[in-house]
């Protein structure tokens, strides 16, 4: 049995207990905690909480401290030995133990040399129930050796010729930093042609005149003793060609030939490394440093490609003109062969590096504190990898297992140590280590037997105060070995809670998932374990919440007046609210215009800057609810303002009083030009590391010409100043001379530290880097802290460069840990940053959801219930569940198309969810996954149902084809969607006449089985409108609609129509609708009557005397072709009429090519034909039907328009 001890907590909100404190129940168990009011008695072996590191480098000049701290119960004694042997530090008086701990402190400053003190230390912590040992702790002193002296002679060479600088710096402890510098003390500029190597050495692809020079030094910085070491300078002269033919003609006479030729362009070589391959080889988690240096001319680029992979992306990067590739973290995968290509104009040249990446031991599980009860059993699992495979050794109490006591209850299976029927004298301390030729792990994890009754941690009578519909969790914090067994029960005489309504934690909770009103009550938890029993009652109180039943409204206000915004509150009476007022989602302006009352707040003389959210929040001590509204201010057309300007910049800055941290800047203020300054602002350059930015630095009255300026440590301070008046601010002032501040340690720590792992076994923990001139110095680094946060393992630290990330690998999987990150530089630490937690990677989960059960609701909704997963398989934030459900094919089909699945995640620790949109009469088959950060668990097994019949969906397609006079056949597709089994099709249909009115409706009733479906007996050359749906034993489907007309009846048209037309088929057109129509047919033969009676009667006329002088006219308009017109066809040519003597309307004859054309003619057949006029004869035999051949006619008829043109009238039925 695993014992598990859960801490006190004090909560007087259940509402407001933070779920996650009550649901990580642990898995292994954990620590007995030391609390000395309600588990003072209990006894616990030693654990080691700090050390130093295992190579430990000190500063000579300091006193020696080698840190050892433990903690136990009874609290422990501490020995050290060195170098194997036992360290008697009462017998060296410069070495002291502080009191209370192990930490040794051995006086050097004194008297003494660190030299004496150099070994191997290993700590021992010990009492009662064992003994913890510490890491071998490797002290020694830091080197900074002087560089040996020697002669250099000046190098001189010829233009474009390569060129290494050695360096060759003392071997310190630790290594030093290498960098190359003037006389001056300024950095020696570096580029693709000139660049430092891993090594230290100068290395020149291409040399140029412009390199000349006598001060090239190598400096050695030796960071631990805060030394910097030089090299004697190196002189280099570059001789041009010109200068070159100038020397050679001064030593040589006049008869002689002479000159030298410039260097020749050529193709790369490699500087370093030499040859064609090269190996490498790195450790696990280091940074991997590959390096090529190219000489040649032109300057050689540089390329790296891996030859049997690609790159890692985000781990790759490169330095030093990308003749340096460093990956970070690097792992063994990382191994294989990496090329470098030198390239320039001339050619290219390759070099291949074997890299080897072997692995120190790293943990995949270290051993765990068991604590455990008399008689129970329990293992240490001690499990470590590394390349080569390490090495795993047992000690218990520090000394090696094979040689300790016996113990029966103990066995020894390899990396893991298995214990069974455990008693008293079991309790020890036993190490774990792993190790291989490249490093080694070392932990301590104790075995505690415990024999204690229930204890109940959590105080009696707390009084939870929840708002109703919310979850309720009463805590109920135990302690106990054997492990108890709680339960809770309400009232006096009730009976044990079930988990039907409630939810019991494995830690021991009460979780109430929806309080409501008669949830209110006490309730008593009960401990039980074989050595008794131990209760506790706590008061559940549920509250009304707190709601705003008058919420503020939006508003549009001028400038001036005055705006009132309402909130009105409404909250359980025994609670007290608390309302406020916000602006922006910050405090109202501290202004007498605002004023509140109980339920408004009002703003007077609204001004522009008074627009924005305004927001009204009423707060209990339970809950909060706010409501916002937007208060928008309009401005009257502004007056112009009078010209004025801003002020003419400051001038004649000048620095005085310069101290550390600070400097007096004074200034001479330049003309206000007519607007009083009102203030000058005082902005700052830092030229080190941000040059070219300016920064606010201060703001002073427009009365003052000084200022005294608080400054920063290690920066380039310029200064410059802007005088602002009511106008605007005037342009920058000249910057002032520069002033360098004095480097310090940082006095911040980086922001924004997280730690979340990426993968299962790693811990990657993340900051916001400070910038250059927060970093208050040159070396800028991060001490990188962290430990399990309930764990008893000690810091582990690691000092990394200026960057924002770290990984930790070889975690446990999900695991809280507490992180630190410190910021130093060469000057010192910052303060002791703040413990962030964060966790190690997820895994997937490892349980499936189980007793999944469908309940279908509708033909499109089912309701699915699972049972949830337990929380300690989820491996990682339980986000939900997700569940998988798609329709089932036959084979056949699925052959042929790929099932599609359909996804749908319900968030939170759900056990239930609803599946919308599904198709009827169909069958489903679905399946449950947990889903946690890292992804989804394995599927539940598959579950299958059906859906019952629904409506179907409207019929594919509905066509009309075949028109007759009295029939029209349909033809349609079933639809798409049948949702069942078909029973029949309803086909509607009703006529439509020329008004658009619908006529009566008509129904019909079609068997299931047929697509065709011919309607006789209807009306001829009349349109219906069909309304057609099928349907199932659930009820009818959607409809589709379609429209036809029946043929037009060729006989009773051939009286009207031209026998060209008339045998023509008709045409379903807006036309032949109108024209089909019987109030048509029967005006048009009104209008051929009317035209008929008027002939008669002209007829008659004539004959009764008055004749028409028509020959004169005729003679008068000599007329050819009408003179030969009358002559043939005398029918009208007496014809007289008083009207006839009226004069011609200007172009309304016929013309001579017997055409009529549109503009002469309101009937042209243009008009009205829309596009048909083929079908009439050339010769007008329609027009002739009805006019006969006569020529005037036409020219007295375009004068009225009263009576409508039958070729007008007739034309409507093309």
């Amino acid at each position: 049995m695993q014992l598990k001890i859960m801490p006190k907590k004090k909560h007087f909100s259940a509402g407001r207990v933070p779920l996650i404190l009550f649901l990580c129940q642990m898995i292994r168990a954990l620590d007995v905690p030391l609390d000395s009011k309600l588990l003072g008695d209990l006894v616990q072996p030693p654990t080691i909480t700090q050390q130093s590191p295992k190579d430990y480098i000190i500063d000579p000049r300091e006193n020696i401290v080698i840190q050892c701290e433990a903690k136990g119960k009874p609290p422990p004694s501490f020995s050290w030995t060195r170098n194997g042997t036992h360290f008697d530090i009462d017998k060296d008086p410069l070495v002291t133990m502080k009191p209370g701990s192990g930490t040794l402190v051995i006086n050097i400053m004194s008297e003494g040399k660190a030299e004496t003190y150099e070994g191997v230390y290993q700590c021992t912590a010990r009492n009662e129930r064992g003994a913890a040992i510490s890491n071998n702790i490797v002290v020694r002193p830091s080197r900074s050796p002087l560089w040996t002296k020697e002669r250099l002679e000046p190098i001189t060479l010829r233009n474009g010729q390569s060129l290494v600088l050695p360096c060759r710096p003392p071997i310190g402890l630790p290594p030093a930093i290498i960098f190359w510098m003037d006389n001056s003390f300024q950095r020696l500029p570096q580029s693709e042609r000139v660049s430092q190597g891993l090594n230290g050495d100068l290395y020149f692809s291409n040399v140029l005149p412009e390199d000349t020079r006598e001060d090239y030094i190598c400096y050695a910085r030796f960071n631990h003793t805060q030394t910097i070491q030089q090299k004697q300078p190196i002189s280099l002269k570059v001789i041009s060609v010109d200068e070159l033919n100038d020397t050679i003609a001064a030593n040589l006479n006049d008869t002689e030939f002479y000159g030298a030729k410039p260097s020749k362009e050529r193709p790369p070589t490699f500087l370093t490394p030499e040859g064609n391959e090269s190996l490498k080889e790195e450790l696990r988690g280091n940074v991997l440093s590959l390096e090529c240096i190219a000489e040649g001319l032109p300057t050689p680029i540089i390329y790296w490609i891996k030859e049997d992979g690609t790159l890692p992306v985000n781990r790759t990067f490169y330095q030093n003109f990308k003749k340096t590739l460093q990956i970070t973290q690097v792992s063994e995968a990382d191994s294989g062969n990496y090329q470098c290509i030198a390239k320039n104009t001339l050619g290219a040249v390759h070099h291949t590096i074997s890299v080897t990446v072997k692995a120190a031991p790293y943990w995949i599980s270290a051993p765990q504190n068991l604590v455990l009860s008399p008689g129970e059993n329990g293992t240490l699992i001690c499990r470590a990898n590394g390349n080569p495979k390490p090495r795993i050794g047992w000690l218990t109490n520090g000394v090696p297992v094979e040689i300790a006591p016996d113990d029966p209850s103990r066995k020894i299976d390899g990396d893991t140590i298995i214990f069974s029927n455990v008693q008293e004298r079991s309790s020890a301390v036993y190490q774990c280590n792993a190790s291989n030729e490249y490093g080694y792990l070392l932990a301590n994890a104790f075995v505690n037997v415990l024999a204690e009754p229930p204890r109940i941690l959590t105080s009696a009578n707390i009084l939870y105060q929840v708002i109703a519909n919310r979850p309720a969790l009463l805590d109920c914090a135990f302690f106990g070995s054997p492990l108890p067994t709680i339960e809770w029960f309400k009232g006096t005489k009730g009976s044990a809670l079930h988990e039907d309504i409630y939810v019991l934690h494995d830690n021991g909770t009460l979780e109430i998932p929806v309080a409501q009103k008669d949830s209110t009550g006490t309730y008593t938890c009960v401990a039980r374990n074989k050595l008794g029993m131990a209760k506790n009652e706590v008061h559940l109180e549920i509250k009304d919440p707190t709601r705003i039943i008058k919420q503020p409204e939006y508003a549009v206000v001028q400038r001036g007046s005055k705006v009132s915004f309402e909130c009105k509150v409404k909250h359980d009476n025994t609670l007290i609210p608390t309302i406020m007022w916000l602006k922006d989602n910050g405090e109202l302006p501290n202004d007498e215009r605002f004023s509140v009352d109980k339920d408004h707040l009002v703003v007077t003389d609204v001004s522009d800057d008074d627009g924005g959210v305004y927001t009204c929040a009423a707060n209990t001590t339970l809950d909060s609810v706010s409501a916002s509204a937007v208060l928008r201010v309009v401005a009257p057309t502004p007056t112009p303002a009078p010209v004025y300007d801003v002020p003419n910049p400051p001038f004649d800055l000048e620095l005085t009083n310069q101290l550390d941290k600070s400097v007096q800047l004074t200034w001479t203020p330049g003309d206000d030009n007519n607007s009083p300054i009102t203030k000058f602002i005082i902005e700052y350059e830092d030229a080190m590391h941000e040059a070219g930015i300016w920064h606010h630095q201060a703001e002073v009255s427009g009365t003052q010409t000084t200022a005294q300026l608080t400054l920063s440590p290690y920066v380039n301070y310029s200064f410059r100043v802007m005088a602002e008046n009511s106008i605007g601010r005037s342009v920058p002032s000249e910057a002032s001379e520069q002033y360098l501040t004095k480097a310090a340690e940082p006095d911040q720590n980086p922001m924004t530290v997280e730690g979340l792992g990426t993968e299962p076994d790693n811990l990657v923990i993340t900051w916001k880097p400070l910038n250059g001139f927060e970093s208050n110095g040159p070396g800028l680094q991060y001490k990188v802290s962290w430990r399990q946060k309930d764990g008893d393992d000690e810091w582990t630290s690691v000092v990394v460069a200026n960057v924002s990330k770290y990984i930790v690998s070889g975690t446990p999987t999900f695991v809280p840990y507490l992180i630190k990150v410190q910021a130093l530089n060469d000057v010192g630490f910052a303060p002791e940053p703040a413990e962030v937690m964060g966790h190690s990677g997820e895994d997937l989960p490892m349980v499936a959801p189980g007793n999944v059960r469908v309940n279908v609701v509708n033909s499109t909704l089912a309701e699915v219930h699972w049972d949830p997963v337990p929380l300690k398989s989820v491996r990682g934030h339980l986000q939900g569940y997700r569940i998988y459900y798609w329709k089932a094919q036959s084979s056949s089909k699925r052959n042929r198309r790929h099932i599609e699945k359909k996804i749908l995640t319900f968030q939170g620790n759900k056990t239930h969810g609803m599946l919308p949109g599904l198709q009827p009469y169909s069958h489903y088959v679905l399946n449950v996954r947990v889903v946690n950060g890292k992804g989804e668990g394995p599927a539940s097994t598959d579950r299958g149902f059906h859906t019952p019949e629904g409506v179907p969906s409207a019929p594919s397609s509905l066509k009309i084809v075949n028109p007759t006079l009295d029939s029209l056949t349909l033809e349609w597709d079933p639809p798409s969607h049948p949702n069942g089994v078909l029973t029949e099709y309803t086909l509607r249909y009703q006529p439509i006449n020329s008004t658009h009115e619908l006529g009566p409706l008509v129904d019909l009733k079609i068997p299931a089985n047929k697509t065709r479906w011919t309607l006789n007996h209807l009306n001829f050359s009349t349109r219906y409108k069909f309304y057609f749906y099928a349907q199932t034993s659930v009820g009818s489907g959607s409809q589709i609609t379609e429209e036809a007309i029946t043929t037009v009846d060729e006989g009773k048209m051939a009286g009207i129509l031209p026998p060209d037309v008339g045998a023509g088929k008709a045409m379903a057109s807006r036309q032949v609708d109108i024209a089909t129509q019987g109030w048509f047919i029967g005006l048009m033969c009104a209008v051929a009557l009317l035209i008929l009676i008027l002939l008669i009667v002209c007829f008659i006329r004539r004959n009764k005397g008055g004749k028409y002088p028509v020959k004169e006219k005729e003679d008068a308009h000599a007329d050819p072709e009408i003179q030969p017109m009358k002559e043939d066809d005398g029918t009208f040519g007496e014809y007289s009429d008083a009207e006839d003597h009226k004069p011609l309307k200007k172009g309304s004859r016929t013309p001579s090519d017997r055409t009529v054309k549109k503009e002469d003619s309101d009937d042209s057949l243009v008009d009205y034909g829309e596009g048909v006029n083929g079908q009439f004869n050339e010769d007008g035999s329609f027009i002739g039907q009805y006019s006969g051949k006569k020529e005037k006619e036409p020219a007295e008829g375009n004068e009225s328009s009263e009576a409508p043109s039958p070729v007008n009238a007739m034309n409507s039925f093309v």
